[in-house]
């Protein structure tokens, strides 16, 4: 486990240490609930050469800016006191934290750590790869339908869903919910039904074909069945400074870094139903909003165009296009934007960047061949079923025309009676 300290502990802390990790993390952060478990399973195994400690961002604003912490999570390494390695950020691997504390140690001491990590095999009858609204869906319905089923996923139960402020068209509640908890109330019911979760976990390897998938890169495990349910990521703008400002500036998630806005201005990026949407969240913090729109309209449905256009904070500028991001020297971020029509360029200042534009599949990690359509998403029969024998897929990742949450669960639901009863026959 991870030791609380406050903004003046940590000097006492560096100066008692040669080796530690710094964690800031924040409440009601999806990233930083995935990290926890992973910083405390590393832990076991480093704990003794490495100090591990955690610092509540919220509560430690000064240290927070006088190290430049913009994003949760954030994990900072040290070596005799002084900064060493990457920075981690947002969603963190498992293995992107091994290789920086290899780096703090000698070699043989890392080595040492490393081999008592044994490999391991797990048998299952189905693994569902995702533990967004789908993935539980199917993980429920097949639980309940006694076969054993595994859960996998990188980050924690929830998928988009967790960083989603709130929802107000599910069925079965009354008034709008909490993204979070949303997710929570789902993955509780999952484990209820009986279904394994195996989350916050590193996916090393998929094999499709074989029904066998490796995770934190020493446990496979093997299945009769496999559901695809990865859902879908941000699509990035890829232009300059978006990388390099990624956590210090810009993010992808106004539920994680809004709160971190308050009476100031930001940019948001795209004019689609996120976009828009988000945009009445960040305006409970934010004093002004800028949001860029390349095209001559939003896109948001009718009603969220409406109260995006009447709600004073924020000002809509259409035809214009993102062309890179920069800093002057100060915590101030420039935005170079572009307008479409006349072709001029000009600077936006402004203390942040959300970057809404889209989605893309998460099917990266799909070597064997399958099924996708013109834009990756894969395709799927009317029981789910793709084109490898054996292997479904549901929610975000397939190819359909609406993708909600409730389109999702219906896939999964689907995807787990139709995938039930083959393990059945």
């Amino acid at each position: 486990m991870l030791t609380e300290i406050q903004q003046q502990d940590l000097e006492k802390e560096l100066q008692a240490h040669e080796n530690l990790v710094l964690d800031f993390y924040s409440t009601e952060c999806p990233p930083c609930e995935a990290l926890a478990p992973k910083l405390d399973s590393v832990a076991e195994f480093y704990g003794e050469d490495v100090r591990f400690v955690k610092i509540f961002r919220q509560g430690n604003r000064e240290i927070s800016d006088e190290l430049g912490v913009k994003s949760s999570p954030t994990l900072i390494f040290y070596k005799n006191g002084i900064e060493t390695g990457d920075r981690l950020m947002g969603g963190v691997k498992k293995s992107d934290i091994i290789k920086n504390l290899t780096a703090l140690l000698p070699h043989e001491k890392a080595e040492e750590i490393r081999s008592k990590i044994k490999p391991v095999v797990t048998h299952t009858d189905v693994i569902v790869l995702g533990a967004g609204p789908g993935g539980m869906a199917a993980g429920i319905y097949l639980a309940q339908a006694k076969v054993d089923t595994m859960l996998i996923d990188q980050a924690l139960p929830g998928g988009q869903v967790s960083t989603t402020h709130q929802v107000s068209n599910y069925p079965g509640f009354i008034e709008p919910q909490k993204g979070f908890m949303l997710s929570h109330y789902m993955a509780e019911q999952s484990k209820a039904a009986g279904v394994k979760f195996k989350v916050a976990v590193d996916v090393n390897k998929v094999d499709l074909v074989n029904k066998e998938v490796v995770i934190d890169g020493y446990e496979t495990i093997k299945a009769k069945k496999i559901i695809i349910s990865t859902g879908a990521s941000p699509r990035y703008l890829n232009i300059d400074g978006e990388k390099e400002y990624y956590g210090q500036g810009i993010s992808y998630c106004a539920t994680c870094d809004a709160k971190y806005y308050h009476d100031k201005e930001v940019v948001i990026v795209g004019g689609g139903n996120t976009a828009v949407e988000e945009s009445e969240f960040i305006t409970r913090f934010a004093s002004k909003i800028t949001m860029i729109q390349q095209l001559p309209q939003l896109t948001a449905n009718k009603s969220a165009q409406e109260r995006c256009y009447a709600d004073p904070k924020i000002n809509v500028l259409l035809e214009h296009e993102p062309r890179g991001f920069y800093k002057n020297g100060s915590d101030k971020m420039l935005v170079k934007v572009q307008d479409l029509k006349g072709g001029e360029l000009k600077d936006i200042e402004t203390d942040g960047v959300f970057v809404f534009v889209g989605m893309k599949p998460n099917t990266d990690f799909v070597k064997d061949p399958i099924e996708t359509d013109d834009w990756g998403y894969i395709k799927v029969d009317d029981e789910m079923r793709t084109s490898i024998p054996g292997v479904y897929a549901v929610g975000d990742v397939i190819s359909k025309k609406y993708r909600q949450i409730t389109t999702a669960v219906g896939d999964g639901t689907i995807a787990s009676i139709a995938c039930a009863k083959e393990i059945d026959s």
